[in-house]
């Protein structure tokens, strides 16, 4: 089976009037996952938004209210489960071999007639997804991480509460193994990313530190590459939801004009 192509497509109940929702199962490294598509109802929407989600398993799932808010600004947005979630086949390995999810994911969007141009947006552990992502596609009109996650052994080191985690599904700790740290960690693969790339995060931040941005950010300019950074000195990882919105039209703003360039 071809990695992107859609098996179904289920309506699911949409929180804004203008957008439609649908589940979607997709095949994603010979694994059928699932997914979720959010189409605005306005005409001549040609950009498409691969929306990669933060957490493991139940922790920050993919919310319909969320995608469909991105959807409004003019997107038709995918957003995978990842493998194992929702009634997916196969199990979620921590920005290991589910990063196919999220290539999968692209190919989908780009399947789609209507689709011109693809923008890739990551969200906490999103963030290592998205760049992967955009190394892999570096077509891409545009990448963005939000409070994302670029290096994985420095998240070992900070969240004492995820080491359980991720010394179960990726096989140890970043001493031992230290290679399995660094396969998922795109920081030391990112001359292959030719996107232009916004970082947002909030200085407070403990799920997820501001090194994580500053490694990233001063990687790419090291390389020369188009990068851009909104750091908020007064929020942690979750923003109040007034500023929430702003960012999030910002954002939107930010992509389409990275797409007309």
């Amino acid at each position: 089976m071809i990695d992107g192509k859609m098996i179904s497509k289920v309506k699911f109940p949409s929180p804004n009037p203008k957008v439609s929702l649908f589940v979607i199962t997709y095949i994603a490294g010979g694994l059928k996952v699932k997914g979720m598509l959010a189409v605005p109802h306005e005409q001549n929407v040609s950009d498409g938004f691969l929306y990669l989600r933060g957490g493991i398993k139940n922790v920050g799932k993919v919310r319909p209210a969320r995608i469909a808010q991105f959807a409004s600004e003019g997107f038709i947005v995918f957003a995978p489960f990842y493998r194992g979630n929702q009634g997916g086949e196969g199990n979620e390995d921590f920005a290991g071999q589910d990063r196919q999810d999220a290539f999968a994911g692209y190919e989908l969007l780009k399947s789609l007639p209507e689709v011109e141009r693809i923008h890739i947006f990551g969200f906490s552990r999103g963030g290592v997804m998205a760049l992967w992502a955009a190394i892999e596609f570096p077509e891409a009109a545009s990448v963005v991480t939000w409070g994302g996650v670029s290096d994985m052994s420095l998240t070992y080191i900070e969240r004492k509460d995820l080491r359980r985690m991720m010394k179960r599904v990726i096989g140890g700790t970043p001493g031992k193994f230290p290679m399995r740290y660094r396969f998922r960690t795109p920081l030391y693969q990112l001359e292959h990313l030719e996107s232009p790339v916004l970082i947002i995060h909030g200085a407070k931040d403990k799920n997820v530190s501001l090194e994580h941005s500053v490694r990233l950010e001063r990687r790419l300019k090291e390389l020369d590459k188009p990068v851009t950074s909104w750091y908020f000195s007064n929020y942690t990882h979750y923003f109040p939801p007034a500023v929430n919105r702003q960012v999030v039209k910002d954002l939107a703003e930010w992509m389409k004009k990275q797409a007309e360039k």
